[in-house]
């Protein structure tokens, strides 16, 4: 069964591509425009040729009409003076014969034997002529066209009293015929230069009406695709082009209404993000200020009683071996329990963060994390000589902690490269390690807690996050967050 969607091979063709490159390339009005010139060009030369072409046929039947005509009339009106031998009464119809047509440019008589009796040529017969063309007695005429240094002559024969009193020859010029196509044919073309003109004229209006609202609804269509949905097209008419118009009106303003709710929810989802994260630091807040000032507290006196008992027990040598060792691995359990506290505490929310800012916490955090993992982390701060605001802060922090917990758990990395850096009026994180890497592609549609909550911290802030990572490849995290 023929494939009727498949394109003709002559218009797949490498020429055809690039004339529909070419063509649609040029803009709708140059297309009208050149559209409208060549058809009234195609039609002035097509009707200017077609005239000319008709005229030339029946100039030139006219012309064979009026040579036999004038040539019958030579010979009737010449018959007596060839009998009664009258040269002069000749010369005369000859030269009233030429005065009556124009159009004759030679006239001669000839004798049953071919010789010239009268003609007129003044500077002498042209040789070869009298040969040229000839008539039996039993022929009506004979009409030849001869080619001339001066152009095309219709010559005629007509024999006179049945070829026994000679031949009468007359030659029409197409020299007049030639300038009246010449005439016709240049009024034809300058009717037709005129008509190009007022097509032209007309074809720019029409262009003008035509391309105008499309030039409107594509510089709507650009300003929507930047986002401007408050675009309005007023409808010029009535028409196909008007009901473009109107429906895309009713399309800008159901993409308005659209973007409106999409914003609305954004700043919803922002604000209730922003307001849990506020409220989960703040609650890490809390719990790091409990576990410092009374788990901790609690924890160090029971340090120091402990010390004091084994202190007095000393004393009253009394104590005996299994109870001593009882008592060290209390004291040492204690003070492991308090460090571990302590560790909670600053992992929930440190000290050093609120009172020396980013870069002090963050070294703090590096030195912490290289002495519990064995992780060498390279970390370089650039352009933040000054504080940045409290939620830039901590959203940083809290990115880069959660990047190095990630790395401890999953990337089993050697070294991790650090890059905090603030310019035109951006904060920029870059966190690198040559770990095994993971299939991003899949690790992103089911998700991961730790990497879902860098990207909720930089979306808050109006921030992008780019993660870039293969099996085998190591791992790139890019934040960048505006101030």
């Amino acid at each position: 069964m023929p494939n009727h969607n498949s394109q003709s091979p002559i218009f797949s063709s490498p020429f055809f591509a690039r004339f529909w490159r070419i063509a649609g390339s040029v803009s709708v009005r140059t297309k009208i425009l050149g559209i409208v010139l060549a058809l009234v060009l195609l039609l002035g030369v097509g009707i200017t040729v077609q005239v000319r072409v008709v005229m030339q046929r029946a100039l030139e039947s006219w012309m064979e009409e009026q040579s036999v005509s004038v040539a019958r009339d030579l010979a009737a009106r010449a018959t007596d003076f060839i009998l009664v031998n009258d040269l002069f009464a000749l010369h005369q119809l000859l030269d009233e014969t030429q005065r009556n047509h124009p159009n004759v440019r030679y006239a001669f008589i000839a004798d049953e034997e071919g010789h010239v009796l009268v003609h007129t040529f003044g500077d002498g017969f042209p040789e070869g002529l009298l040969t040229a063309n000839s008539a039996t007695a039993a022929e009506h005429h004979r009409l030849i066209r001869l080619e001339t240094t001066e152009g095309g002559v219709w010559d005629t024969a007509v024999p006179i009293f049945e070829g026994r009193a000679g031949t009468a020859r007359v030659g029409l010029s197409e020299a007049g015929m030639q300038a009246a196509l010449a005439t016709l044919t240049g009024q034809m073309l300058l009717t037709t230069v005129i008509v190009s003109a007022i097509g032209i004229a007309a074809a720019t209006l029409l262009t003008w009406i035509v391309t105008r609202p499309i030039l409107d609804l594509k510089r709507a269509a650009t300003a929507v695709g930047h986002g401007d949905f408050s675009q309005h097209l007023i409808p010029w008419s009535g028409d196909e082009i008007g009901e473009l118009a109107e429906t895309f009106n009713v399309m800008t303003a159901e993409l308005a209404h659209a973007e409106q709710e999409r914003v609305e929810r954004d700043q919803l989802r922002s604000q209730l993000l922003e307001k849990v994260i506020t409220a989960q630091e703040d609650e890490r807040r809390r719990i790091a200020r409990e576990l410092h000032d009374e788990t901790g507290q609690s924890l160090t006196l029971l340090m120091v009683r402990l010390q004091m008992v084994n202190q007095r027990l000393d004393n009253q040598q009394c104590l005996l071996p299994d109870v001593q060792e009882q008592l060290d691995d209390a004291r040492v359990l204690v003070a492991q329990t308090l460090d571990g506290v302590h560790n909670l505490a600053v992992e929930l929310r440190p000290s050093v963060l609120d009172d020396l800012g980013l870069v002090a916490a963050l070294h703090r955090y590096v030195k912490d994390y290289q002495a519990r993992y064995p992780v060498e982390v390279d970390l370089v701060v650039v352009g933040l000589e000054e504080r940045l605001p409290p939620a830039v802060e901590t959203a940083a922090y809290r990115i880069v902690q959660e990047s190095l917990t990630n790395i401890a758990r999953h990337s089993q990395a050697q070294t991790v490269s650090i890059l905090i850096e603030y310019r035109n009026g951006r904060v920029r994180a870059i966190i690198e390690d040559d770990g095994v890497g993971f299939d991003w592609a899949r690790v992103k549609e089911n998700g991961r807690l730790g990497l879902y909550g860098i990207r909720e911290r930089a979306e808050l802030l109006n921030g992008t996050l780019t993660i870039e990572s293969a099996p085998g490849q190591g791992t790139s995290i890019f934040v960048e967050v505006p101030l």
